[in-house]
């Protein structure tokens, strides 16, 4: 019987052929993307985490407008989609309510300080609140800033009794106009808290730019 045997070329080519059609699929160094793509879910589920924290923490401190909390969650690593949501759950949960702290503001700036009509308005809109919701509370202000002007007036002039009557006027001018009254009641306030001076015979002839 004759006994062939195949040639040494012929076998490892064969043998290397089929090591390449049976060969394993490989992956680099790592994770496979199945568990990369886990890890990147996980790092973006921190992140959001953290901008809630971080937002939540800003609230207890004292109340956001929408453009404010907007502005902060911005600063973190989350992406548009995630501060939109996030912003869109803290108003249904009014932990972001613009109209209660469009009353504080009203309350704190109006009542408290002092501040005019236009004052009250020009904090409403640093603080970023819509534009329709300050026309509303501004509306909804008691019409009696002329006596509130005239009030600041007459408590002022009390620390300018060493000055005369021009400085007076200049100063407490400028004074209620920072506060954001208007002109006219302006000029009705100094004129009261100078009428009430000459009537308690507290003049001053010392002038002083």
């Amino acid at each position: 019987m004759v006994h062939f045997e195949p040639s040494r070329g012929k076998t490892d080519a064969g043998s290397s052929a089929g090591r390449e059609g049976l060969a394993p699929v490989t992956y680099l160094p790592g994770a496979s993307p199945a568990d990369q793509a886990d890890d990147a879910e996980d790092e973006a589920a921190e992140e959001r985490e953290h901008a809630e924290k971080l937002l939540l923490q800003r609230l207890r401190g004292r109340s956001l407008s929408i453009v404010e909390a907007q502005k902060l969650l911005r600063s973190t690593e989350i992406d548009e989609e995630s501060v939109q949501d996030i912003l869109e759950r803290f108003t249904e949960l009014h932990y972001l309510d613009e109209e209660k702290l469009a009353d504080q503001i009203m309350h704190s700036h109006h009542e408290r300080k002092g501040l005019g009509r236009s004052g009250v308005g020009a904090e409403m809109r640093q603080r970023g609140l819509d534009a329709e919701l300050i026309a509303k509370k501004l509306e909804e202000m008691p019409d009696d800033e002329a006596e509130r002007a005239t009030e600041l007036a007459l408590k002022r002039v009390q620390q300018l009794d060493r000055f005369d009557d021009a400085t007076i006027d200049r100063r407490l001018t400028g004074f209620l106009m920072r506060k954001g009254y208007a002109s006219s009641v302006v000029r009705d306030a100094v004129k009261a808290a100078l009428a009430s001076r000459r009537g308690s015979g507290r003049t001053s002839t010392v002038r002083f730019r």
